[in-house]
Formats: structure tokens, sequence, C-alpha cells
């Protein structure tokens, strides 16, 4: 509770932390506790004990089976963060809170907050709660839901328990104080903590999924979420709220480009590519420039030519395809390489996933060699294509004539447009 009054950290950066304990630490945390069998050890440190307090919420008290479920946990985790928690805190320490010198409480780096009453018609409040419940849902397993209507009715749904201000709660004013309250632990709690934990084998088959933070896809809700967030803290605070845009910067750590040298830059690529179009075929034509402003110095030198490699009497680079138009059986793939180019392929490969090799089971090689390759793709892959991607990159290992391994280049592989 203590950084809830101190707002030296930034919200976004707050969030983001939010984020990882959310739905990657904690999912981590448990897959790796139970990767090893557990011990009563009532030498842990706060820190430990924590952890595995937040396991059991995940795993015993709060565990989702179902959407619903994850929306009242959004619903009611803006209540405790944006409502209970801060008025807790100024049930501790009041507006007109002075310190022991006299001074006001509430001064400098610590602003006065105010709790948040939720209004499922806010945009910002509604965000949060739906982003948090979907995300909730994802690190689960849990089917999501995207109908904002949908999501509406079970906000009705919940039950938010009234919050009543607890006596004696002590909050930590200093780094110092919580480091001398780190050994407090009630050996017996952590005892009955660890006897509360299921064993191993119930663990074993739940279905849990680290999230890792993506903020360029506008459809995982990480966006949503920090904007969210962090526009409902700075609210608490008073603080003026920050734009999608703004909110991805902070969130990317991205630093903006100085406008002269973003300029500069594509100029010169674009010189580059007015070569290329006019069709210029030598490479001394075409320059690498280096450039530095603040000097100001500007070379430019011969680009070097990429490395050539060779099978039979045909030279390619790094560069060069294959180019193969689909749609083909495997077995027709492998015909096509052996009668074309005289090359009997070994071993094949679209991205991390091997689709073909002469190792390979015969029944699972039979069976793979009557499929059109898109489909042997989607099912070693277990993933569809894209309806955007217009050609597959496939990796080849070959053998020629004699029955040397040749390096060849990577094929192209147009899938048929519908």
């Amino acid at each position: 509770m203590k950084n809830e009054y101190n707002m030296d950290t930034p919200c976004d950066n707050m969030v983001i932390s939010s984020l990882y304990s959310f739905y990657k630490d904690l999912s981590m945390n448990i897959l790796g506790t139970y990767s090893f069998p557990l011990e009563k050890d009532t030498n842990l440190s706060l820190a430990n004990v924590e952890t595995l307090q937040g396991i059991k919420k995940a795993i015993v008290d709060e565990r989702p089976t179902s959407f619903q479920d994850c929306v009242t946990f959004a619903r009611n985790l803006f209540q405790e963060n944006y409502n209970n928690n801060i008025r807790q805190l100024l049930f501790n320490f009041p507006p007109d809170q002075v310190t022991s010198s006299g001074a006001p409480f509430w001064s400098g780096p610590k602003r006065c907050p105010h709790p948040l009453e939720f209004d499922v018609n806010n945009t910002t409040h509604f965000d949060y709660v739906m982003s948090v419940a979907n995300l909730r849902a994802q690190m689960y397993g849990i089917k999501q839901v995207r109908d904002p209507k949908a999501i509406c009715d079970m906000v009705s749904k919940v039950k938010v328990p009234e919050f009543k201000p607890r006596s004696g709660i002590k909050i930590e004013v200093t780094d110092a104080e919580m480091e001398r309250n780190q050994g407090n632990l009630d050996v017996d709690a952590v005892e009955n903590l660890q006897k509360d934990l299921p064993p191993v084998e119930k663990v074993k088959a739940m279905k849990l999924v680290p999230i890792e933070f993506e903020k360029d896809d506008d459809t995982n809700f990480h966006m949503d979420f920090i904007v969210a967030a962090s526009n409902l803290r700075a609210e608490n605070y008073d603080i003026p709220p920050a734009d999608r845009h703004k909110s991805k910067l902070i969130a990317g750590k991205i630093i903006p480009a100085i406008a002269t040298t973003t300029a500069l830059i594509t100029g010169l690529v674009a010189v580059e590519l007015i070569k290329l179009v006019q069709g210029h075929n030598k490479l001394e034509s075409y320059k690498n420039g280096f450039v530095n402003l603040a000097l100001p110095f500007f070379a430019f030198s011969e680009p070097i030519a990429a490395p050539k490699n060779k099978y039979y009497d045909t030279y390619f680079t790094l560069w060069d395809r294959f180019e193969v138009q689909g749609e083909m059986t495997l077995q027709e793939f492998l015909d096509y390489f052996q009668k074309e180019y005289k090359l009997e392929i070994t071993m094949l490969s679209q991205g991390v996933s091997m689709l073909y090799s002469f190792f390979m089971p015969p029944a699972k090689r039979q069976e793979r060699l009557g499929l059109p390759l898109s489909e042997v793709v989607k099912r070693v892959s277990k993933k569809k294509i894209p309806s955007h991607v217009k050609a597959l990159v496939l990796e080849l290992c070959c053998n020629d004539t004699e029955g040397e391994d040749v390096e060849v280049p990577y094929v192209k592989y147009n899938l048929p447009q519908s």
C-alpha cells in the first residue's frame, strides 16, 4: 500500500508491472512452484509467503471456471484497486493528516487521492473490466468474450462486497519500515498455507498460460488494460489522463526519432529505391550511407556483394529463391524437385516445423505424402495459415545425383488464390 500515495512512479510503469504480476509472473510462479516437491519450510521469506498466497488464490480460492467468474474477478479488482484501497488509505491518513513535526502529510510527491465509483457507462471503467476479464480468461484457457453488451449483462450480476475500513492496519510509510517488517512472519500461518495448497497431481492437469506483453497487437487486450488501468490510477490522484498513443510510447519505451535524421534517412533510402526501379544492375550504382548530423559527417561506399553458393552449375545468393506454384501434394513437391532440378529432398521444414524427413516413421511419412503441402503445414504446426499469407517459405536439405549434401536456396511456395 506504500506506493499508493508515492507518485514518483509513473502510472503506466506501475500498470505494466501489474500486467506481469497478474498474467505472467503468477502463472510462471505456479508452474515453477509445482515443478519441485513442496516441503514444509518455516524459514520462508515474506516475498515467498506472498508468492504462495498468490498461488493459493489463483488455483484454489479464486480459480475461474467460466467467463462470468472472470468478469466478477475484474469488477472486484476495480473495486479493490481504485476504491477500497484508497478509502483504507484515507482512513489511515485523512486529507488533513499532519506529521509529527506538524507539516501536512499529503504534500510534495504525496498527492491526496480520492476513490472512484464504478460506472459501467464510463468507457475507461468498462475497458478495464473487459480487458482484465479477457486476459484472465486467456490465462486459464477459458473462451474469451468480446461482445460489450454480453459483458455489461455479466457485470450487472456481480455483487460487490460492502467495504468497511479496518482499524489497526499498519501501512509502512518508508522503505526502512518495510524492511523491519520483513521478518514478522506467523509460522503457524505459513504451515497452514502450505497445507492448503493442492497436491501436485491436481495441479498438473490445470491449464495455465503465461502471457507475454505485446503492445503492437490491438486485439489482445494488453494495451486496453494498460491504458484503462493507468488512467484510472491517474484519476485517483487527479493526474491528467494519457491517450493510447502516449501510453504505447511509455509501455514500449519508444524514443521518438529526431525529425531531421528521419527525413535524411528516408531520402537516402528513396534514392536507392529509385535506382532499383530504373533497373540498374551494376552493384557500384548503389551506395551505403554513413551520416552523423552532429559533426556533420557524410560518407558513402559501395555495398559488398552477397556471397555466392553453388549447386551443380547454378550459382545463387541468400536473395535467390526457388519459386514453386502451389497447390501440390507433398509427394508431388518431392517429385518436382527430383525432375526439375535433379535434387533429392531429404528434409523439408517450414519455420520450426519439420514437414518431411528421410528418417521419419514410415506410417507418418506415408500419411503426409498424399496431403496438400499447405495441409501438412497446418497439421504439423497446429496453426491455421492466416488469410493474408500469399506464400510459404520452405527450407530444404537435398542430395545431388551422387548422394552428396548440397546447399540450395529457400523455396517460395505460392499458395493458390481463391
